[in-house]
């Protein structure tokens, strides 16, 4: 299934080829896909099929068409906050789209049959964490996954806002996928020829929209006759104070950043607006207007620095037990660069000047005890 799209040079070409064609159609379905490389999913060898809108099958591993993805992600109507269960997650692609999407506070499991795609998403996922550009600008919700045959899950397990099956469904298992659902949550699935998105509106009232024609290898299904130890979903599991400190500090670094991008381009528009109205209706030689790009950026660059030292900090600390008092001693201090005073007095910006000195303590004299008092003879 694919081919809908023409192919793509690389990955910003394959999304604008899909946008053109209303396969994506929301910012933040655009945003995900732009985030995530596809290629980087593929094997080395295959990397040149990566932009093509095709299916790609290797072995063990899989992934859908990009115009399937895209759809797909459109109408799971993903958000903050939200628990998505991905059922045959394969190389993990479409987790780490959800991923960028979900935020902090959201679940993002996977199950799949094979242990050695499993442990291929996860070298991916890492892959991505480590390597892209694109990290920084996303709350992540890191996936978790399980290997195991989906259609053969413990009893009780947890019910998810969100649901995507990778492969065909056999019409008398749809029943256990649409009661994995919460109420008002979506599930896409592929059902014979078509790509469905199933609405829970109620504990037994389910509504089902057809999204695409699609064609789709049909799932494993569980061999009766064999003793299989169902499998069990990730528990819920609190965060670490290290995991909450490194959360917090990282939004309050990224917000001053996207502030200061912010700043910037509108002082570059502003800057362009004034020169053509400096320049409007002279006959001079044509200069180029100020380039949008011209302001410096300092600040930023000194936020993620900064962000950098910080997250190299909370990956070597040992914050079992460690009061937050602690924890903010461990903080990398900065230099201000205030006219040579040493406190910064709302200057608009922290240098990064020797930035990794540090001032040596002032002495102290040490005390001289003092001798008691001489009793005065009456």
């Amino acid at each position: 299934m694919g081919g809908a799209v023409s192919a793509g040079e690389d990955n910003d070409d394959l999304i604008d080829n899909l946008m053109e064609a209303s396969y994506i159609k929301t910012k933040l379905v655009e945003s995900v896909f732009r985030a995530v490389d596809r290629a980087d999913y593929f094997l080395p060898d295959n990397r040149d099929l990566a932009y093509k809108d095709l299916a790609w099958k290797l072995g063990n591993l899989h992934l859908s068409a990009p115009c399937i993805y895209s759809e797909a992600m459109e109408a799971l109507e993903l958000r903050p906050g939200l628990s998505f269960l991905n059922l045959g997650s394969g190389t993990g692609y479409l987790n780490t789209m959800v991923a960028l999407t979900l935020g902090v506070n959201g679940l993002n499991h996977g199950v799949e049959l094979h242990q050695n795609v499993v442990d291929y998403a996860k070298e991916r996922f890492d892959n991505f964490v480590k390597s892209s550009n694109y990290f920084d600008r996303f709350e992540v919700c890191e996936p978790d996954f399980v290997v195991g045959n989906c259609l053969n899950m413990a009893t009780g397990v947890t019910l998810y806002d969100r649901i995507y099956c990778g492969a065909a469904c056999p019409e008398h298992y749809l029943s256990f996928m649409k009661h994995l659902l919460t109420v008002n949550g979506i599930l896409v699935v592929p059902v014979e020829d078509q790509l469905l998105q199933i609405t829970r509106n109620s504990a037994d009232s389910w509504l089902t929209k057809s999204v695409l024609p699609v064609s789709f290898a049909a799932l494993v299904q569980p061999d009766e006759s064999s003793e299989v130890m169902a499998i069990s979903l990730p528990e819920l599991r609190p965060r670490s104070l290290q995991d909450w400190c490194r959360i917090i500090i990282r939004r309050t670094i990224r917000n001053a950043i996207e502030a200061e991008e912010r700043t910037s381009e509108q002082r570059g528009k502003a800057g362009i607006k004034a020169w053509f109205m400096k320049h409007r209706g002279k006959r001079k030689k044509k200069r180029q207007p100020m380039n949008a790009k011209r302001v410096t950026m300092t600040r930023v660059v000194d936020a993620r620095q900064a962000m950098e030292e910080i997250e190299h900090i909370l990956n070597t600390m040992e914050t079992e037990g460690e009061p937050l008092a602690g924890l903010l001693m461990n903080l990398p201090r900065r230099t201000a660069d205030s006219d040579d005073s040493d406190t910064n007095d709302g200057g608009d910006r922290v240098s990064d000047d020797n930035a990794d000195a540090v001032e040596p303590p002032v002495p102290v004299e040490p005390t001289v005890p003092v001798e008691p008092a001489v009793p005065v003879e009456p």
